[in-house]
């Protein structure tokens, strides 16, 4: 066994639960008496609504209720908040985007939510929804990012000038001006980072019903503690106590679900007015106007470097896409996260990051796996690759040049941030002897016989894992002889149940199929910090740590007890209690049993029962190297990827096949990005020509390679397990490492740059472009 014991690809305990349909999620909860909720939403881009008439709605049979803002307003419901306070550069506070879950008077984007029809079927409330009479002014809108932020375009709030709603900076500017100022050569390159529907294989849903005073909301989450101190304090003006928030399985997260939404807040309303439960489920083409989107950045970096290649400075001016309304992170997400990894692996003696972000009259834009990061990593990468072609140098020399070295850590970044390990240059010699680098020309060679341009890659990447400073875990054993493990994560597909238990059965020496992961309901532990920021592991991973030692410390308690001996001459090993020096002993599950029944006896005993919380004083920084080979056929502009490699340092992996699991979906997720993904707006009516799976293409298994996964473990300093967090890893990187292939495909033709999408329309047109010039 390796370090901890914890290296075995362990096949997913939840899995033959979700794969034989035993799976519960929120859509499949029936509560007695249910009400169902349909949100009607607004048709324009930019409108003022000059009248609603529910009248013909209420008399239709079996619709209950309308809510509209003025309902919502006379219940003193709170508007969602923006939880992200920052000051602009100038020290004044960033702009305000207030944010009803009913529109009032004024709808910014197209699904807005205008009004919410409660019947008692779903069709029902569709009727009643047609039967609402909205009248709208339409107003000018603005969708296209590019312009949005320019003199003269429509406002999208009327008190934040030109769309503008911060503008802010970080880094050391004098000291990143000064390098540029004695570079002897400075690369310049803008970067779009296109805008992404998250498209979960779950859509969201709520079913919200009310006990007297108390609110119950079951929906699908990816942490529901953090929607419970919302609803409370922010919209219902309620102790914390009377909210509580129920998550079951969750189908598909990717950071969208994260955030408070009108609906939840929808439903809640709706059930208190009706007196009973209400439910409310998205559908696809809903989710396209609803759902958070991501990315949406179109940003100029500026790399500055000596005569040798070595990198001295980076300047960054962001224009990050905010959508109409600012959503519960989405301020954080290009600042705070993205610009902590812009110096990447690289030694830069500076840098300066400029951010302004920009409201359209568009989806509100939040986080998405990764959450900044790739956004970072992929200016950076796309960067080098260009500086490599303007300098002369070789892009693996250019690299190589630059790395921070192994024997540098712990090494402090350009921007603050202290990485306690990595072996960068070891990773990138594996990744290129994997791919087979110098065999490349080859097979270039005969693409070409067969009439195609072949390209090669690389990206190399660093994550910033983030999240809340605190973690709790609960151990209970139950009377039918398993231990419940309570979590304040939130799996939504990851594997942490079989993570979890690995880790608990491992502590305790209890059997993992004794093991039953509990988690989504905020009643179960004071607080959670849920999931995001790839921090699961490494955060739930300390608190079930240290819940499991004063578990074993109460063991030994009631061992020492039982078995009529000093404490101290209790060891705990392999799951038993035994007496040093001796064959006396119990099993844990067997003591635990036996105190169950002292204290249901009225009897003074030990519990072994432990709950504790973890600080989380530190993050961690994985990191890896991708590899990618694309083909490109110049008569129709069709990309495809016939090889891609991975070669990432997540620190000790507790399971390697979920962690070669959650690369895959981030390196497709990420190709889908590069190749295929284009969110399309009409910039005059503001309408989402993208708004289902007929427009919108997600890639398919056809459109994917096998993905290889290696892992060189490099151990974390930072926590006890060695962690580093694994879940965004696979999205960071293979933006970059595609579309410094394709641009290395079409290299040859005098194509030098190419944005993301690059569908194959927009390839054919750079190919003609080139060949015009």
């Amino acid at each position: 066994m390796a370090k901890f014991g914890l290296s075995q690809s362990v096949r997913r305990v939840e899995d033959p639960r979700l794969l034989t349909g035993r799976g519960a999620y929120t859509d499949d909860l029936a509560m007695p008496g249910q009400a169902h909720g349909i949100v009607l939403r607004s048709p324009q881009a930019h409108a003022t609504i000059t009248r609603i008439d529910t009248a013909a709605a209420l008399a239709l049979p079996g619709v209950l209720a309308v809510l509209t803002a003025a309902d919502l307003k006379a219940e003193g419901i709170g508007e969602l908040p923006c939880l992200i306070p920052m000051k602009n550069r100038d020290g004044t506070p960033r702009g305000n985007t207030p944010r009803p879950a009913l529109a009032d008077g004024v709808v910014r984007h197209v699904g807005d939510p205008v009004a919410f029809i409660v019947a008692e079927t779903a069709q029902a409330a569709r009727d009643g929804a047609e039967a609402v009479e909205v009248e709208y002014d339409q107003l000018p809108a603005i969708t296209d990012l590019a312009v949005a932020f320019q003199p003269g375009q429509p406002a999208v709030w009327p008190d934040i000038a030109n769309n503008v709603v911060f503008d802010w900076e970080a880094g050391d500017k004098a000291k990143a001006d000064a390098a540029f100022a004695r570079a002897a050569h400075v690369t310049r390159l803008t970067v779009v980072n296109n805008r992404v529907v998250v498209a979960s294989m779950e859509a969201r849903a709520a079913v919200a019903a009310w006990e007297g005073d108390k609110l119950t909301l079951h929906t699908n989450t990816q942490g529901s503690w953090l929607l419970k101190n919302i609803l409370s304090g922010n919209i219902f003006n309620i102790p914390a106590d009377n909210v509580r928030v129920v998550t079951p399985d969750v189908g598909g997260g990717f950071g969208m679900k994260l955030f408070l939404y009108p609906e939840h807040v929808l439903v809640a309303a709706a059930a208190r007015k009706v007196g009973r439960p209400v439910r409310w489920a998205s559908d696809r083409s809903e989710a396209f106007l609803s759902d958070t989107h991501g990315r949406d950045n179109i940003t100029l970096g500026e790399l500055a470097t000596d005569n040798e290649g070595k990198f001295l400075a980076l300047r960054t001016r962001n224009y990050a896409g905010m959508g109409a309304y600012l959503s519960t992170f989405a301020p954080f997400i290009p600042t705070g996260a993205g610009t902590k990894v812009l110096a990447s692996v690289y030694g830069f003696e500076a840098i300066h990051a400029h951010v302004i972000g920009v409201l359209t009259n568009t989806v509100p834009v939040d986080a998405y796996r990764g959450a900044g990061r790739p956004e970072s990593n992929y200016l950076v990468e796309r960067l080098i690759d260009a500086t490599a072609r303007e300098i002369g140098i070789d892009r693996i020399e250019l690299r190589r040049r630059n790395m921070v070295k192994q024997s540098a850590m712990p090494w402090v970044s350009a921007m603050g941030q202290r990485y306690d390990s990595g072996d960068f240059g070891q990773l990138m010699d594996a990744a290129l002897a994997k791919i087979d680098w110098d065999g490349f020309p080859a097979r270039r060679a005969e693409a070409a016989r067969r009439g195609k341009q072949r390209g090669i890659g690389l990206a190399y990447y660093l994550e910033a894992t983030g999240g809340a400073a605190t973690e709790n875990a609960k151990v209970v054993f139950a009377d039918d002889g398993f231990v419940d493990l309570y979590v304040g994560t939130q799996s939504t597909g990851q594997g942490h149940e079989t993570a979890y238990a690995m880790m608990t059965s491992h502590e305790l020496g209890i059997p993992i199929d004794k093991i039953r992961v509990r988690q989504g309901d905020s009643e179960s532990l004071p607080s959670g910090g849920g999931t995001g920021g790839a921090r699961s592991l490494y955060s739930e991973g300390q608190a079930i740590l240290v819940t499991t030692a004063s578990v074993v410390e109460k063991g030994k308690q009631a061992a020492a007890e039982q078995l009529e001996t000093s404490v101290v001459d209790i060891e705990f090993t392999g799951g038993r209690f035994a007496v040093a020096g001796t064959d006396r002993g119990v099993d844990i599950l067997d003591l635990a049993a036996v105190q169950r029944k002292r204290v249901a006896a009225g009897e003074s005993a030990i519990l072994l029962d432990a709950m504790e919380t973890a600080n989380i004083d530190t993050h961690t920084f994985p990191n890896g190297c991708h590899v990618a080979e694309v083909e490109v056929d110049p008569e129709t502009g069709i990309v495809t990827v016939p090889r891609y490699i991975v070669v990432d340092d997540v620190g000790h992996a507790l399971n390697p096949l979920i962690v070669r699991g959650q690369v895959h979906g981030g390196v497709a997720q990420g190709i889908g990005q590069a190749l295929h993904e284009r969110t399309s707006y009409d910039n005059g009516s503001g309408q989402l020509l993208s708004a289902s799976f007929m427009d919108y293409a997600l890639p398919r298994a056809e459109d994917l390679p096998d993905i290889d996964v290696d892992l060189i473990e490099v151990t974390c300093e930072t926590n006890p397990m060695g962690v580093k967090g694994a879940g965004e890893a696979g999205a960071v990187g293979s933006p970059p490492a595609a579309i410094n292939a394709l641009v290395d495909a079409l290299s040859g033709a005098g194509v030098k740059h190419i944005d993301m999408p690059a569908t194959p329309e927009t390839v054919w047109k750079a190919l003609e472009a080139a060949k015009a010039a």
